[in-house]
C-alpha cells in the first residue's frame, strides 16, 4: 500500500498560479514542446542542493537543458555491471539518444556532499564510512580528488578546492564512457566544467590552458 499523501496546499497554489500566468501566456510553446519532443542542446549535471538553480543561472526556458542532479554533481566511472546506475543512464540517454552538443558539469560552493567526503577522508565522519551509507559510498567517487588537495593547509581553501575537484573528477570519468569518448573525438560533443558561488554571484569555468578555473 502506498504511503503517498496529497500535496501541501502552498505547492498546489503555486502550481495554479503558474498555470494561470506563465503557462497560459506561453501555452503554444508548451504544446509544441509536448508534441515535438525534447531537443536540448546541452546536458547539465549539477548537485541536488536546492540553492543550485541551473535554469535561473542561465536564463533558460523549458526544453533547453537536459538536467541530471545528484549528490555533489558527480559522474562515476564507466561500470557496466548490470546494477542500478541512474547517473550513467542519464549520460547515456543524453549522448546517444538526444545527441546533445555539450555536457556541462556544474559544481558549487558550500556543497554538503563535498564536505561529507572531506570529513570522511579525514576520519571525521565514521557514519559515512559505514558500508550501509549510500552517501558515503557515492562520495567514494571523489576520494581521488581529495588526495590531490589534502595538503592544502587552510580548511576553507581545501573545501573549495575539493568542490572544484568534484567537477574535474567527473569530467575525467565522463571520458571513460566509450560513447562519450567517441562523440568527443568526433567533435560532436564538448565537455565543460563550471563552478558557481551563489552568494557571490560568481561563475567560473575550467580552462585547461590556464590549468585551473577562471571567471566567466
Amino acid at each position: 500500500m502506498t504511503h503517498a499523501r496529497p500535496l501541501p496546499h502552498y505547492l498546489i497554489q503555486r502550481f495554479q498560479g503558474w498555470r494561470a500566468t506563465h503557462w497560459a501566456e506561453n501555452k503554444a510553446w508548451y504544446r509544441r514542446l509536448a508534441s515535438d519532443g525534447q531537443h536540448p542542446r546541452a546536458m547539465v549535471i549539477s548537485c541536488c542542493d536546492s540553492r543550485v538553480h541551473v535554469t535561473s543561472i542561465f536564463g533558460a526556458d523549458a526544453g533547453e537543458f537536459f538536467i541530471h542532479r545528484n549528490i555533489a554533481n558527480l559522474v562515476p566511472p564507466f561500470n557496466p555491471d548490470g546494477e542500478y546506475h541512474g547517473t550513467s543512464a542519464a549520460v547515456e540517454y543524453a549522448v546517444t539518444a538526444l545527441r546533445v552538443a555539450h555536457v556541462i558539469v556544474l559544481g558549487h560552493a558550500q556543497c554538503g556532499g563535498v564536505k561529507g567526503c572531506h570529513d570522511m577522508c579525514r576520519g571525521e565522519a565514521p557514519a559515512l564510512e559505514d558500508r550501509s551509507s549510500f552517501v558515503g559510498r557515492w562520495m567514494d567517487i571523489l576520494r581521488p580528488g581529495y588526495a590531490r588537495v589534502a595538503d592544502v593547509a587552510e580548511t576553507g581553501a581545501r573545501l573549495r578546492a575539493l568542490e572544484k575537484q568534484a567537477v574535474l573528477v567527473s569530467l575525467d570519468n565522463l571520458m571513460t564512457f566509450p560513447f562519450v569518448r567517441a562523440a568527443v573525438e568526433a567533435e560532436d560533443l564538448t565537455l565543460h566544467g563550471l563552478w558557481t558561488a551563489t552568494g557571490e554571484g560568481v561563475l567560473e569555468q575550467f580552462d585547461p590552458a590556464a590549468g585551473g578555473f577562471v571567471p566567466v
